[in-house]
């Protein structure tokens, strides 16, 4: 029998020992490294691009000869506007994406030794940074589309008589949300939050390629992608796979976000569950990458982004 990925040597190229170690001088060179990889590390203005800069004397921050700004290493950076040490950056970067199906932000805030809210912010700032790879990618060939819904949980009241249907509409909290995925096969996967799976057809059509092979189930919501692509249809009352149809590939994302939601956050709400989705087609498009390739490319990722105009000062707007 094969050995899985995640148990094998291969799998495991970080330690957290290493990064938490690590000094505030150190972990600046990482991040300077990381983020200024094109230069071999030397300092590039954010401001204007000049290559003219010089470390300052005073306080570990860099001063650009060409238009006089001052900058650090994770100036205009979504971890802009920092509180917290260097190092604690990198190492919530390295716990984050060393966990398989998530990292929620109780565990991280305890991990850290800082506050929920900050580590709240700090874990959805990642989250956006790794989104933002496939925000303008759009899918070919081969692609698996299919739904899950989410969320809207209606307790069933105490004694049998007072309970309701909760399958009717009238019965139910409004809150239920699906996630429509569209995966490419040896590619990508594209997640996206509707209320139904019908509103999702349109999307569809944007992000995926007008000659690619489209597979999908039998819900009748689907009947309006025969118009638009080469559809496959797959009776999953009969199998999941016929040789022709398949859809196992999107099941595979679902089976993670839901064990993602059952044993680490427990809750998906409407306005995060986008976040999340993402999160985990990251995690599920990299399930075959060592945690320490994952680590340099969600820190690559984070230095890449800029300041999010979502997370950054989340809590003093919403107190």
């Amino acid at each position: 029998m094969a050995q899985h990925f995640l148990i094998s040597a291969a799998a495991r190229s970080l330690s957290l020992a290493k990064v938490a170690r690590m000094t505030d001088e150190e972990a600046r060179d990482a991040f300077r490294l990381i983020r200024w990889a094109s230069t071999e590390g030397q300092p590039v203005c954010p401001h204007c691009g000049c290559m003219g800069v010089y470390a300052l004397k005073c306080r570990p921050a860099f001063m650009c000869k060409g238009c006089n700004h001052q900058f650090s290493v994770t100036s205009g950076t979504i971890f802009a506007d920092r509180k917290l040490p260097v190092r604690d950056y990198l190492l919530a970067v390295a716990i984050f994406v060393n966990e398989v199906k998530g990292k929620n932000a109780l565990a991280l805030s305890r991990d850290l030794d800082v506050q929920y809210k900050t580590a709240f912010v700090l874990a959805h700032k990642i989250r956006e940074a790794l989104a933002a790879e496939v925000e303008t990618l759009n899918l070919a060939g081969e692609v698996e589309v299919d739904g899950c819904y989410i969320g809207g949980h209606v307790r069933p009241a105490n004694y049998k008589e007072n309970r309701v249907d909760r399958r009717r509409a009238e019965n139910q909290t409004g809150k239920r949300r699906v996630i429509v995925v569209m995966r490419e096969r040896n590619g990508r996967t594209l997640p996206f939050v509707f209320k139904s799976e019908g509103e999702s057809v349109e999307t569809i059509a944007e992000r995926v390629a007008p000659d690619a092979t489209v597979h999908a189930d039998e819900a009748a919501h689907w009947d309006k992608l025969h118009a638009i692509f080469l559809t496959k249809r797959i009776n999953h009352q009969h199998a999941y796979s016929d040789g022709e149809a398949c859809t196992n590939q999107a099941e595979s994302f679902f089976s993670r976000i839901r064990r993602a939601e059952a044993g680490h956050f427990h809750h998906l709400s409407g306005p995060y569950l986008a976040a999340y989705s993402r999160e985990m087609a990251w995690r599920e498009d990299h399930r075959r990458v060592s945690n320490g390739e994952q680590y340099l490319i969600a820190a690559n990722a984070a230095l890449a982004h800029p300041m999010s105009r979502q997370w950054r000062g989340y809590w003093q707007r919403s107190n």
